[in-house]
């Protein structure tokens, strides 16, 4: 039996997304971004306009690069950021799911932040704060489920 926290993409995957162009893997991030922004799921509070960010996504080898403005998320080349935020895809899911927290993922060395601490921690405060839309939250159960007992 598969757990969720244990699941981990192969190699190849990674291998693969490190040679994409931050701004072409970064494209379904802005555009979920921007869908969340737009139905009020996640709108970005001001402390975090004008700041750039980086989503590492450890097991797909990616580096997602964006920077705040005013509210809305824009792909940037990748480049020195404010704040990085690195773990493997399921720990991203499962942390914008909510089925767990920034800093349950953060103490068991899951999550990494780098950069502007204090920024790292607005940044962890506000997607646990975030509402989640129904269908988010009924996906998670649902991956949870599959994943718990073997189905996917």
């Amino acid at each position: 039996m598969m757990n969720l926290t244990d699941f981990r993409f192969p190699r190849v995957f990674g291998q693969i997304g490190q040679h994409l162009p931050s701004p072409v893997a970064s494209a379904p991030l802005m555009l979920i971004l921007a869908l969340a922004r737009q139905r009020s799921w996640l709108i970005a509070p001001e402390n975090l306009y004008d700041k750039t960010f980086q989503i590492y996504v450890e097991d797909l080898g990616l580096r997602l690069c964006f920077r705040c403005d005013h509210g809305r998320f824009k792909a940037i080349q990748h480049q020195s950021t404010d704040v990085s935020l690195s773990a493997c895809a399921m720990d991203f899911l499962r942390l914008a799911t909510a089925l767990e927290d920034a800093d349950t993922l953060f103490f068991r060395r899951r999550l990494k932040i780098e950069g502007d601490t204090e920024l790292g921690i607005a940044v962890k405060y506000w997607i646990d704060a975030s509402e989640r839309p129904a269908w988010l939250n009924l996906l998670a159960e649902k991956l949870n489920s599959d994943l718990n007992t073997g189905s996917v």
